[in-house]
């Protein structure tokens, strides 16, 4: 038996701490598989607000989640718009209330999907920023960090050095990484203090 795969380290560490009936934030929709995951475990009196700034992709969570009975999951609002923007976007009673966050960098990995549309470093950076204002005690915020296409290696970096300089009153940070592949995805996890 090998580790877990870095998406799935990140979804057990957010079923550990998500409440059934909180909302939660899927930052980088892509193909919905996030948003699922957090619709499910909110279950129905939660709330999942999912953002990617393309519509191919919130077309395509929608179709996941149709798939899904409905009597599971949580309601979901699919937006439009940058992760940068989610703290404008929520409604403001919701700061301070957000049991867990996710996001998956890097591109849309769907067939016919533009690999050049990528995540970027200073967008990333201004969501994760928002991520903690937004958060409450004890919230999480998972990002899959994927190193090994064009761009993403710099986002990495700028995602691990932010993560690292967060003072310890701010919450606490882990990397889960296989450290003979630096190419290979990578997890940064933070818990609000």
């Amino acid at each position: 038996m090998g580790f877990m795969s870095v998406l799935s380290f990140a979804h057990k560490l957010i079923g550990e701490r998500l409440q059934p009936g909180e909302p939660a934030i899927d930052a980088t929709a892509g193909t919905g598989q996030d948003t699922l995951f957090l619709a499910r475990t909110c279950g129905r009196r939660g709330q999942v607000y999912a953002f990617d700034i393309q519509s191919e992709a919130l077309a395509l969570t929608r179709q996941r989640l149709d798939r899904e009975p409905e009597a599971r999951l949580a309601e979901v609002t699919l937006l439009e718009r940058s992760h940068s923007e989610m703290e404008e976007a929520l409604p403001r009673e919701l700061r301070g209330t957000i049991g867990a966050i996710m996001f998956n960098l890097g591109y849309l990995p769907a067939e016919g999907a533009d690999a050049n549309v990528i995540t970027l470093t200073d967008s990333t950076l201004a969501a994760l920023e928002s991520s903690l204002r937004l958060l409450r005690p004890k919230g999480i915020v998972t990002t899959v960090l994927y190193p090994g296409h064009a761009g993403g290696d710099a986002e990495a970096s700028a995602v691990e050095s932010w993560a690292a300089s967060l003072p310890p009153s701010s919450g606490q940070t882990i990397v889960y990484r296989q450290i003979q592949k630096p190419a290979a995805p990578y997890l940064i996890a933070i818990e609000k203090k």
